[in-house]
């Protein structure tokens, strides 16, 4: 493990943040953290703080004024990531959701309260998917059998089986309390003791299991008392909702019987379910002032013997032996120093062996391990089983080999610094800690888990990891984190191959992010940041394809089983004439009649269209240079062919409406660009297309591409800005130190280069890379830019027609590589 990026709070004169008691902290799937802090002014009142930040923006951090009366206990996300939970030592309940569907602006709407109850556990309910990973399998080539659907009930089903949405908590006095979202936005919330004789609840864990019930894992802090397990079942019954609980068999942690041991560690300090969908597995840690051990036990089926006099009167035979569950610890650890914080992979990584044989080369992996932090400042990654050591860090304020990073930080006789809360990553590949200095640390985890692993496995395990994300939508951040120049020239063609190996359908579905996956891979060398902005081009191709063909009506209610789309696509296929108006002649120009209000709407995105042509066609000529944008374009037959086929189009409209026509300037005024242009287009996709075998352009294509510039001012395409993020700045052993609230001054990545459109200078017009239009220099209007590409467009659409919202609404979520939103100030970069 090394440290990526430390970020502190900046000390303002009348307020300080300072770690809330207890520090929560939580990690979602589209890589948000969100943890608290307790804002302390000159008064010392408290105002209880929750911050959400993106991993690759860490500055950037949102500060809500949480309005919880009492210390937050507890944070969770939902499966999402889009939605997160807070809960209070009151007995309040919060449900946070983004405004405007921006990652850095969030409200509350929805809650419950189980009043002066202190919160000790809290999670969502079950959806009922569960992906299950097999390790074993990574070099298979269908990702049915990389990635298997395990069947998994929700924990409560609406009409026709779709989950229902809502949240589960515990409190101190014993009591389990649910809430459930309903369609039409009202909250159904119903509270029941977890057994009939209550006790205190000092620490709580909740799991689900694949029936569709729900475990809860209680204990009241002493190591004397035994941890106790119940079932709890919900259901809606007369529109009200019921809670069912049962009694599990308990567990007293093996220290404790231990006559040496019996009173070394009298707290239980940390409850954990090792998964959420985990429910026969469970963590404990106990606890003294100086020193802590950690237990992991395992819930199994095993026969009840029976007496040799019931054996003589009913024999036992076969499945009928009578069965009973019971606890069997599974590993424990010798004394340690204090345990401060616990994180638990979220990798559901499937073990087809036994509990402790696995693999050889799957027992590093990531995710197989958990986080223990000490109060000497170290974190240790254990075997989520056998609990042996597979990884250890050492912060500056502990002991460390001279060849570990170190951050200079003035010298304290307080006591060490250490993680107060911890989380990894949705692929374990990241660890993130919050200190008692209220100090967020990012630390990446390497793939080899520190030992001896060649670069051809390595690479095998970040490409295992990288098709999860693609197949569960997940963000891949904390996998580029440990992606270096010299492998993602080989980690692309590697997921490209992977991905053509799949069917068709699952192809289409995974098209657009593995483009996204691909641009991010790219920024990360200099020798392939040109491609980035080859496949963003190619990602905004297809989103105007699909888009304008969607438009496209047919004349007559019954028509045959193809839209007006495919048969254009069909005829562009099979007509190769080089002359556009004999193309139109065999299509149905009814179908393509639209309003003309729509027509001119549409004009930015079809002026586009005409100016990429133009620019792919006048580079034909320099195509030997791989590090020009838009090379890729010129031996890709598939995005030629839909250039052809939009330019078909938008010929058909400016007949109905020349104003919505691209605009050329041309050195003639006789001279049809459109047909120019197709013409030579015509003639490169024939070269390269699918249908047909492939060849160099030939000398005559090329001089005549030559000529262009001096017929037709070519355009300055706007392609991405270099985005603002971290991921492509971070260095080996070279953390960075950043402050929330302050945008930093970040080393020039060694992916930037001065490539064509790739650097804006200061004061030059900006551009809404998603509506394509002009903003000038200094936009007046608020803008909004992608986490992950850093895509800018307009917070609020200027134009009402209908196809201009059908174009916005597709983005009003995510950005076309699937990020997420963040408002961003008037003077941009």
């Amino acid at each position: 493990m090394d440290l990526a990026y430390v970020c502190e709070w900046e000390r303002w004169p009348k307020s300080t943040h300072c770690p809330s008691v207890p520090l929560a902290c939580a990690w979602s799937c589209r890589n948000l953290i969100a943890f608290t802090t307790d804002l302390r002014n000159d008064d010392q009142d408290l105002t209880r703080m929750i911050h959400i930040l993106d991993t690759e923006h860490p500055w950037d951090v949102h500060s809500v004024n949480s309005e919880h009366s009492e210390a937050i206990t507890c944070l969770e996300w939902d499966q999402s990531g889009s939605r997160l939970l807070s809960a209070d030592a009151d007995g309040q309940i919060k449900c946070w959701s983004m405004a405007d569907h921006l990652a850095n602006s969030w409200e509350s709407h929805v809650g419950s309260l189980v009043e002066g109850d202190p919160i000790v556990a809290l999670s969502w309910l079950h959806n009922g998917v569960k992906l299950a990973l097999h390790v074993e399998k990574s070099g298979a080539s269908s990702f049915g059998e990389k990635f298997s659907r395990v069947k998994f009930s929700p924990s409560l089903t609406l009409f026709g089986g779709k989950p229902m949405e809502g949240w589960i908590a515990v409190t101190v006095s014993g009591l389990v309390t649910v809430s459930l979202l309903k369609p039409s936005g009202q909250v159904l919330t119903s509270t029941e003791s977890l057994c009939r004789l209550r006790g205190r609840v000092a620490l709580a864990d909740i799991a689900f299991t694949g029936g569709g019930n729900i475990v809860v894992a209680t204990a009241d802090g002493s190591s004397a008392s035994p941890v106790q397990f119940y079932k709890v079942c919900v259901s809606v019954v007369s529109e009200k909702c019921r809670i069912d609980t049962e009694i599990l068999p308990s567990l007293f942690m093996r220290c404790t019987t231990d006559l040496n041991r019996k009173d070394k560690f009298p707290a239980i300090t940390h409850l954990k379910f090792l998964a959420r969908d985990m429910s026969e597995q469970v963590l404990l840690c106990a606890s003294s002032q100086t020193s802590s051990i950690v237990e992991c036990w395992s819930l199994r089926k095993e026969g009840l013997p029976v007496n040799n006099v019931f054996q003589q009167i009913s024999p036992v035979v076969g499945d009928k032996q009578p069965m009973i569950l019971k606890w069997r610890i599974l590993s424990a650890t010798n004394d340690l120093d204090r345990v401060s914080a616990v994180a638990l992979p979220k990798l559901p990584i499937s073990l087809t062996n036994t509990d402790l044989k696995v693999a050889s080369d799957t027992q590093f992996y990531p995710g197989l391990g958990l986080a223990l932090a000490f109060h000497d400042g170290s974190v240790h990654i254990v075997h989520r089983l056998s609990l042996q050591s597979m990884a250890v860090f050492y912060s500056s304020a502990a002991p460390r080999s001279a060849d570990e990073p170190a951050i200079k930080r003035p010298r304290t006789t307080g006591p060490a610094v250490h993680f107060k809360a911890m989380q990894l990553s949705w692929t374990s590949l990241a660890l993130v800690g919050i200190d008692n200095h209220g100090k967020l640390s990012m630390l990446r985890i390497s793939p080899s888990m520190g030992h001896a692993l060649d670069v051809s496995l390595a690479l095998r395990h970040l490409l295992f990891l990288l098709e999860y994300c693609m197949v569960t939508g997940y963000d891949w951040w904390d996998t580029l984190l440990h992606v270096q120049p010299g492998m993602v020239q080989s980690l692309v063609e590697k997921l490209h191959e992977e991905y053509t190996r799949q069917n068709a359908a699952l192809q289409q579905v995974l098209s657009t992010r593995i483009l996204a996956m691909k641009a991010s891979l790219c920024k990360l060398s200099p020798c392939t940041v040109a491609r980035v902005c080859d496949y963003h081009a190619k990602l905004f191709l297809v989103a105007v394809s699909s888009t304008l063909k969607s438009l496209l009506r047919p004349h007559f209610l019954n028509t045959p089983d193809k839209s007006p789309g495919d048969r254009l696509t069909e005829v562009c296929t099979k007509i190769t004439d080089a002359d556009i108006d004999k193309v139109m002649i065999n299509l149905k120009t009814e179908e393509f009649v639209l309003d003309m209000n729509t027509l001119q709407a549409l004009q930015q995105l079809l002026q586009w269209v005409g100016d990429f042509v133009l620019y792919l066609l006048a580079s034909l000529p320099n195509q030997g240079s791989p590090l020009r944008p838009g090379h890729s374009f010129l031996r890709d037959g598939t995005s030629l062919g839909t250039l052809r086929e939009l330019m078909v189009v938008i010929r058909i409209w400016g007949l109905l409406k020349p104003s919505c026509l691209p605009v050329y300037t041309a050195t003639s005024d006789t001279q049809d660009s459109m047909s120019l242009l197709f013409r030579l287009l015509t003639k490169l996709w024939i070269c390269c297309r699918d249908e047909g075998p492939t060849s160099e352009p030939d000398e005559a294509l090329v001089d005549e591409c030559c000529l262009l510039p001096s017929q037709l001012l070519i355009p300055s395409l706007d392609w991405l800005p270099v985005s603002d993020g971290l991921v492509s700045r971070l260095q080996p052993k070279q953390p960075l130190r950043l402050h929330f609230g302050r945008a930093p001054t970040l080393p020039t990545s060694a992916s930037t280069l001065q490539l064509d459109g790739l650097v804006r200078a200061p004061g030059q017009p900006k551009i809404d890379h998603l509506r394509r239009l002009h903003l000038g220099a200094y936009p007046t209007e608020e803008c909004k830019t992608c986490t992950r590409c850093g895509c800018v467009t307009m917070l609020r659409s200027p134009n009402k027609t209908t196809a201009v919202k059908q174009w916005e609404q597709r983005w009003i979520k995510n950005c076309l590589c699937g990020g997420l939103w963040r408002r961003v100030p008037l003077s941009y970069p």
